[in-house]
């Protein structure tokens, strides 16, 4: 707009002041000035703009009041006057001001705007005129007079700074409303807003800003609501040239720009419509640190409650969900923290976050797992409704994470949701079945080693499962209806934690009354071996053991100590004395001046496994009061989601479980009452338990419940006689724990049960037979006459040697048990009772058990059909068989029977576990296991595993390997933790299995043909199976241990059979493959053993004559399993699959492969002139050479025209990490240093001969040494520092034992021990050995020239002096 001319005031000049107003100029004082200002300021506020005449008088004025003299005038009160009036008369002359001059106008305006700052203080005596001043300009829009100015901008920003500055929480909302008018005004009629008044603006936006006036940021969200549809335009543009074009320098805010975007789409998401667009370019930045920005900024937007950012711009969301996947793990985590809040405001994006934290819950990084748990609890613990079941899924999965830190939040997490869910019931009964599965899954985890597993689902069970701060009775409610909900292995899982803490308050106990004794060097000793079982079970051993040690020098000096923690540990603690003497024991231990104390830290873990916070006398007795509601049909079982039937068995087993570990918490008649009224129950597994729980904590009855004794015996007395062979057993076991006349009890009903066996009525034989049978093992000296007859003429005789009935031709190999005739049935306890009766005895004065150990072998030899009539059926043969086979097993668990099983009944009994029947085979490795996990058998039967091999079934073989794993583990941590095991390593240590496995496998009734290449196979299987598994780890090296076993295995004969030719054969062919694969696996096995290996005299006798060269016969190997032709075996036949071709290798992959072929011709040819005579080989050879050909190396002697006769050796390589003439595969005698001289040989109708003496000629010592140095170097271990020796010429050189020269490259060749190598083509070489070598032929001691007395060991070797009885571990159980 044009500005008028200046109109000129009336009176030719004059200034007229309104009337009592004297002039105003600068003569007068400054009070005067402001006494005559307000005068003029009420005219102008008293004026409109119709007053004519009014206005046209007063110009003058209005000029004279834009005078410098008072817009720089230093009077604050002056300045604010004339302001006043300034605004009035823009008001009175709007809209055309009375001033024409732009500079004027400026000058005016800034001088308004600085007045304005007098807003800030509410309380001065002036706001009234400061709010008049800012109302009437706001009213009146004075301001956007200054948009025809040029540099009107200058005075916005002035005026918008100084509203932001003034603004604070005392101003009312009429002030905040003036000044939103006043600015959105200019910004809405004005033609733009320049970067400089935007940047005035944002800048309020700016957490720094924001914290420090928030009234400035609420009056700038409010403006920037108000003027969006015009502001949006400016602000794409300044984001555009920060963000696209990269023009950072277009403002000083352009550092804050994803602060601004956060800010701007929460006060409008209008305001930020053209600038999405422009992040997801952003988002594919090549710079890590921009991207991280960006989703930060994303994650904010995309997760704000009100958000519907996601479903209004699709690609964008889409292409943040990419960023899941990020190379830049800052980002990958950022995207994971902002799940979190995405689950948790937006339910209906989780399924498109579900696939993205699929994939990042196996993230590579720890702490993205460790996020992606935090964020599914998180959103769980706030609503379960907004997890779905795959979310919970991946946080069931990281229960099983490889990091200690993941596992511990994924089990926590699990926990604090069942706590809220399922024992709160905070959502009702659909969101506790929902998570169900929780508590089966964190008790599962108990089966995991790690001992900090354990400890935390220890913890859990105690604060989260059941909570220990309950009441008793809600605290045993819940205990009763979580041990009926869990599942089958949960419940496993919740019995051994019982009785790992149960053995630990033991081994306590076992402490402190070491203590109790005087100081001695034994007492120290027994007390570190406690100390170490201790530490075994705390986490971090290491530092366990050195905090234990101190804790056990604590309990040494402070008695009350040691009394406190003696009644923590007591049968009578109840929980609250437990809970009194943990924190006692704190406090003493506990240093105010230490942060942190790892010590006691350590001993927490300790009192919380040891303490009795959930089982006393009070829980027992709460704990048969729901039983007997359950019983009664009062209680809530339908409510808590379980039946009736199920609560009273599960009940019973709960308290069968506690008996075990909390036996003298169940001494009440109360508690005995109600087990009684069990007993009479129908229920026979509720009969069972109860009668266990009677004999587990029944001790005191006779003596101080005479009533419940009255009662009990003929109960007992009833189950024994007429009860479940489950029930009689038990009642038998009772009557002999708790009463002290058990002999009478046990007569009488031994003496009604042997007169009523009657075998034409086997359905009522099992019952009398299984109590017979127990009553005869805990009394034997008291039965033992009547059971012998028993035995003989019925159990023998009667039962066993006759079939009665005819079983069914169904031709199935196993049905269940109630499908099994009561005959057979009878048959299995009969043979039962035997066992039973023998390891009563404990003794073989009578020869009983050579008798049962020849029937038990006719029947494995009879495929169960002990009299061949075929009447009984294969399913039937198929349970005796298993029968059988562990009763043979089970008598070898007694020293004195086990010294009488012979080698063919050992074998007949391990083949059990090739069975044509799957399920005797799965039971029978279960037992064997079970009994070899608790060191009960001899380590010989660890050799059975290496059968497996054979097994058809990919499950039982990796079962049986698993066996292992845990066997062998089990034996060297016995090893290591019982320093006197150290004098029993022979029927320990687990590499002492291979003579058993070697001799099994020489014997087994499928190896008859030692040339047949399947046969081959099987047995390098079934060694491989066990090597594997043995040579894991080179612990003290082992692996050249094993090897130096083998050959000295090599340097016997088989004592099963010494003189027959055939299976000594079978013996040494078994050890090559042994061997082989021994060298296969292991490259320092040529290292020298450790300690020089005992072979078991009851399997190899020592051989006299040591023969030198193994014959080449094509022995070959390969990987598939022939079916079992054997008697005592069935038939049956593996199915080779994809799948089953690699079943029997773990991570390590079997040195030969399973395919080959037969016909290769590959081979080289060696040719070799010796001479010899009857007593010794000449003393002069002539120098060698050797030559090469690319296809066939030769090696010829130059001086053949001496030679009397020549052998050839086919050798048909095909083994990469096999070496033809490999010293492992030759007999060695003294030293491992020792290398072969080849020796004359003769032949015998095709059969080599060995010569009658040996000709060993030591290693030179400089060859020997490069051999070590080799060796070494392949093991990974620093060679050595060489001896020094005399030199010799470097291209030959003499033995001592020879006067021979032969040149080093021969000796090299002949050997593969010097610096060449055999140079073979690619093509001469596959992944299979085809042939190996072995002794074709014995011959007795007077044959090779010395006179050896039967069962003398040879002075060969000072080892096998060393040869030992084999005998069974000392410990019974561990």
């Amino acid at each position: 707009m044009e500005f008028p001319q200046q109109q000129k005031p009336a009176g030719d000049g004059k200034i007229i002041y309104p009337p009592g107003v004297k002039e105003i100029t600068d003569k007068i004082s400054n009070d005067e000035v402001v006494k005559r200002l307000k005068m003029v300021v009420k005219t102008y506020m008293d004026m409109d703009q119709d007053s004519e005449e009014e206005k046209q008088q007063y110009l003058g004025l209005a000029l004279h009041l834009a005078s410098e003299f008072f817009l720089r005038n230093p009077n604050k009160d002056v300045r604010l006057l004339v302001a006043c009036c300034l605004a009035d008369i823009f008001r009175i002359y709007a809209p055309e001001a009375p001033y024409t001059s732009h500079d004027k106008l400026k000058d005016i305006f800034l001088f308004i705007t600085r007045q304005l700052k007098g807003l800030e203080d509410t309380k001065s005596p002036q706001f009234n005129r400061y709010f008049y001043l800012l109302e009437n300009l706001a009213w009146v829009k004075s301001y956007n007079i200054c948009f025809e100015l040029e540099d009107c901008n200058e005075i916005f920003i002035q005026l918008f700074k100084t509203l932001f500055s003034v603004i604070n929480n005392s101003h009312n909302q009429k002030v905040q409303m003036h000044m939103m008018d006043l600015m959105s005004s200019i910004i809405m009629e004005g033609d733009g807003v320049t970067q400089e008044l935007l940047d005035t603006i944002l800048i309020n936006l700016i957490p720094a800003h924001k914290n420090l006036n928030k009234q400035a940021y609420d009056l700038a969200k409010t403006l920037l609501k108000r003027t969006v549809q015009t502001i949006e335009t400016c602000i794409a543009n300044f984001f555009n040239q920060v963000l696209v074009m990269g023009k950072s320098s277009v403002s000083d805010l352009s550092e804050h720009v994803f602060d601004l975007i956060q800010e701007l789409f929460a006060i409008d998401p209008m305001l930020l419509t053209s600038v999405m667009p422009q992040l997801e370019f952003k988002l594919k930045s090549n710079d890590g640190e921009e991207r991280l920005a960006v989703v930060r900024l994303l994650a904010k937007l995309f997760g704000a409650k009100d958000s519907e950012l996601a479903s209004q711009n699709r690609p964008l969301w889409q292409c943040f969900l990419g960023r899941f996947n990020d190379i830049h793990v800052p980002v990958r985590l950022e995207c994971v923290k902002f799940a979190s809040h995405c689950l948790m405001n937006h339910p209906d994006l989780a399924r498109d976050l579900t696939e993205y934290l699929k994939v990042r819950s196996h993230d590579p990084e720890e702490a993205i797992r460790h996020d992606v748990i935090v964020t599914i609890i998180n959103a769980g613990r706030k609503d379960l409704n907004l997890v779905n079941d795959q979310l919970l899924g991946f946080v069931r999965e990281r229960t099983l994470d490889k990091r200690w830190r993941v596992r511990k939040e994924a089990m926590m997490g699990l926990a604090q949701l069942y706590k809220k869910y399922c024992l709160h019931h905070e959502a009702g009964k659909e969101s506790a079945q929902k998570i169900s599965w929780i508590k089966d899954k964190l008790l599962h985890i108990y089966y995991q080693n790690s001992i900090d597993d354990k400890l935390l689902v220890e913890k859990i069970f105690a604060q989260y499962m059941v909570p220990h701060s309950l009441d008793t009775e809600e605290k045993m409610k819940c205990l009763y209806y979580l041990y009926a909900c869990l599942d089958t292995n949960a419940v496993k899982a919740l019995n051994e934690m019982w009785k790992c803490q149960n053995m630990l308050r033991g081994l306590v106990k076992e402490l402190l009354d070491l203590h109790k004794l005087p100081v001695s060097e034994a007492n120290n000793t027994a007390m570190f071996g406690k100390l170490m079982s201790i530490a075994k079970n705390l986490p971090d051993a290491g530092k366990a053991q050195d905090f234990m040690k101190k804790f056990n020098q604590v309990l040494g000096e402070d008695e009350k100590l040691r009394v406190q923690l003696e009644m923590l540990i007591s049968p009578t603690c109840s929980c609250k004395q437990a809970e009194i003497c943990v924190r006692e024991i704190t406090r003493k231990l506990t240093f105010p001046k230490q942060p942190t104390n790892p010590f006691l830290e350590m001993v927490k873990f300790l009192l919380e496994r040891i303490a009795p916070v959930h089982i006393d006398s009070e829980a027992i007795s709460a704990l048969v009061k729901l039983l007997n509601k359950s019983i009664e049909g009062t209680a809530d079982d339908d409510e808590e989601g379980v039946t009736p039937d199920t609560a009273i068995r599960s009940g019973l087993e709960l308290l069968k479980v506690l008996s075990f570990t909390h036996p003298t918490a169940f001494h009440s008649a109360e508690t005995y009452e109600s087990l009684l009224q069990c007993l009479k129950m129908e229920d026979d597994k509720v009969a069972e338990a109860a009668i266990q729980i009677f004999r587990n904590t029944g001790q005191k009855i006779e003596t101080e419940l005479q009533q419940i004794r009255s009662t009990l015996i003929p109960i007992l007395h009833q189950k024994a006689k007429r009860g479940t062979p489950h029930q009689a057993k038990q009642a038998v076991h009772c009557i002999h724990a708790i009463f002290n006349n058990k002999e009478v009890q046990l007569a009488q009903i031994f003496e009604p049960l042997s007169r009523s066996l009657n075998a034409d009525v086997p359905e009522q034989l099992i019952t009398p037979l299984v109590s017979l049978g127990h009553i005869s093992m805990l009394a034997p000296d008291q039965f033992a006459s009547p059971m012998k007859s028993i035995v003989a003429n019925f159990i023998v005789k009667d039962l066993l040697m006759n079939d009665r009935s005819v079983g069914n031709k169904n031709g199935k190999l196993w049905t269940t048990d109630e499908e099994v005739s009561p005959e057979v049935l009878a048959k299995v306890q009969a043979i039962k009772l035997l066992v039973r009766w023998l390891l009563g005895m404990k003794n073989n004065q009578s020869k009983s058990a050579n008798s049962t150990l020849r029937l038990l072998s006719a029947m494995l030899v009879s495929e169960g059909d002990l009299t061949e009539q075929k009447k009984i059926s294969k399913s039937d043969m198929s349970r005796l068989r298993l029968a059988a086979g562990g009763a043979i097993m089970k008598l070898a668990q007694e020293p004195c029977y086990h010294d009488i099983i012979t080698p063919e009944q050992f074998q007949l009994c391990g083949l059990v576990i090739n069975d044509e029947c799957y399920q005797v085979r799965q039971i029978f490795a279960q037992k064997l296991h079970l009994a070899l996990v608790k060191l009960m058998l001899p380590l010989e039967y660890l050799a059975v595993f290496a059968l497996c091999a054979k097994d058809p079934v990919k499950e039982r073989r990796a079962h049986a390997r698993q066996c292992l794993l845990k066997n062998i583990s089990v034996r060297r941590e016995y090893i290591k933790q019982n320093p006197l095991a150290q004098e029993k390593l022979v029927s320990l240590l687990p590499e002492y299995v291979v003579p058993y496995m070697i001799h099994l496998l020489a014997h087994d009734p499928d190896f008859t043909k030692p040339q047949e290449y399947e046969q081959l196979k099987d047995i390098k299987e079934c060694l491989w199976f066990m090597l594997e598994v043995l040579m894991t780890k080179n612990e003290n090296n082992s692996h050249a241990f094993l090897r130096k076993m083998v050959e000295n295995i090599k340097q016997t004969k088989d004592a099963q059979c010494p003189e027959d030719a055939k299976a000594n054969e079978k013996l040494y062919i078994v050890c090559d493959v042994a061997l082989f694969v021994i060298a296969n696996k292991s490259t320092a096995c040529h290292l020298d053993s450790p300690k020089e290996p005992v072979l078991p005299s009851n399997l190899n006798m020592l051989n006299v004559d040591i023969l030198l060269l193994c014959f080449m016969r094509r022995h070959l190997l390969g990987a598939v399993n022939k079916p079992l032709t054997v008697p005592g075996r069935r038939i049956f036949t593996k199915t080779t699959t994809v799948s089953d071709t690699t079943s029997n290798t773990s991570t390590n992959s079997s040195p030969l492969s399973s395919t080959i072929n037969k016909n290769s011709p590959r081979s080289f040819r060696v040719t070799s002139n010796v001479c010899h005579s009857n007593s010794s080989v000449t003393s002069e050879s002539t120098e060698s050479r050797a030559q090469e050909n690319n296809e066939n190396p030769v090696i010829k002697n130059d001086e053949s025209k001496k030679a009397s006769s020549t052998f050839t050796l086919h050798i048909f390589l095909t083994s990469q990490s096999f070496m033809c003439f490999n010293p492992v595969l030759f007999s060695r005698r003294k030293r491992a240093t020792t290398r072969l001289q080849t020796p004359k040989l003769r032949w015998s109708n095709g059969v080599a001969v060995p010569p009658k003496r040996p000709l060993l000629l030591p290693w030179p010592r400089k060859m020997e040494r490069r051999r070590r140095q080799r060796v070494e170097a392949e093991a990974g271990r620093e060679p050595p520092t060489p001896t020094p020796t005399r030199r010799r010429s470097p291209s030959t050189s003499r033995c001592p034992n020879s006067s021979s020269r032969t040149t080093r490259e021969q000796r090299d060749r002949l050997t593969c021990r010097g610096e060449r190598r055999w140079k073979l083509p690619a093509s001469a070489w596959s992944s299979e050995l085809t042939a190996l070598p072995c002794l074709s032929n014995r011959k007795s001691g007077e044959e090779a020239g010395r006179a050896v007395e039967p069962g003398v060991l040879s002075p060969a070797s000072e080892a096998h002096r060393q040869v030992e009885q084999w005998s069974r571990p000392a410990c019974p159980y561990l």
